[in-house]
């Protein structure tokens, strides 16, 4: 038998972990119910003034806790402080720490002038807050983008797919928040079907919008050169199927999607709450997946 020297070996690591799929699902959830919350207090829109208030509190809530996840994968935890004093004006993530902090601090004022019944500042502060929320998801998407060396990030399409799928997990979250709150928090204990049906209707198109991005990101893979088919394949057919195929795309999408468009399952609370619930289980599958999936290819 022939003797085999290793003369070195390289070690393939994964820098980002779950703890950065957990702090992406979390801010999309956030910025999400925050978006919502404008629609009657920004833009007047009154049939979705009982999600207002949910809504913002929902928002910084899950805003507080998605830094800890962030801080929490950090080497050096205590010296997180130094994003701020030491600043790298080509880093996303510069701006990003400036939007963390500025965003959950638009959503006390927000708030505050929102439960104490100031209308016109309300209306000035939410209006606000939109740009400030999507841009605080939409950088999560510009870090992975800009990340040359990674098939399945580097696309032009991660920050929209980022954005949609926020508020893709921001409507189904306040279809659960506002039956439960409805149902168990009010005097009447009566749940507002009407407001649950436009949810349902606006959770529809967007699950649509957001397969379509993913079909068409993976369309764009699966022509491009060995290392994008790679990576398309590996959550194709490979490691990560299970969780692409199984949980983000067919308990997470497909399934909800029948269920809330068959109008004698659409029009019950039980069902709609269930699809909305299975939709937040694959968008952090869809987390995930772009997280740990994306840095399963070896960097050649």
């Amino acid at each position: 038998m022939d003797e085999v020297n290793i003369v070195y070996n390289v070690f393939h690591e994964a820098p980002l972990g779950l703890p950065i799929a957990l702090y992406f699902y979390l801010t999309g959830l956030s910025a999400g119910s925050f978006i919502l919350s404008t629609l009657a207090y920004g833009f007047g829109i009154q049939k979705f003034r009982a999600v207002g208030k949910v809504g913002i509190v929902l928002a910084i809530l899950l805003l507080v806790l998605a830094p800890m996840a962030l801080i929490y994968d950090l080497g050096q935890r205590p010296r997180f402080w130094h994003l701020f004093p030491y600043l790298n004006l080509q880093s996303p993530i510069t701006y990003g720490s400036f939007l963390l902090s500025i965003y959950p601090l638009n959503g006390l004022v927000y708030a505050f002038f929102m439960f104490t019944g100031r209308h016109k500042l309300t209306k000035f502060f939410g209006l606000l807050g939109i740009p400030l929320a999507i841009s605080v998801h939409g950088y999560t998407g510009f870090i992975l983008a800009l990340s040359k060396a990674r098939a399945l990030w580097n696309t032009a399409l991660m920050p929209v797919l980022f954005l949609v799928s926020a508020m893709v997990s921001g409507v189904a979250m306040m279809i659960v928040a506002v039956v439960i709150y409805q149902r168990f928090f009010t005097k009447d204990k009566q749940i507002d079907m009407a407001l649950v049906g436009s949810l349902k209707g606006m959770l529809i198109a967007l699950i649509l919008t957001d397969l379509f991005l993913v079909f068409s990101d993976l369309l764009v893979l699966i022509t491009a050169d060995t290392e994008a088919r790679e990576a398309a394949l590996l959550i194709l057919t490979q490691n990560f199927s299970p969780l692409f195929l199984g949980v983000e795309i067919f308990l997470g999408s497909l399934v909800p999607l029948f269920i809330l468009s068959v109008p004698w399952l659409g029009r019950r609370v039980v069902p709609v709450t269930f699809a909305a619930a299975l939709v937040m289980i694959g968008i952090l599958a869809m987390r995930i997946v772009m997280v740990v999936g994306g840095q399963s290819v070896p960097i050649s």
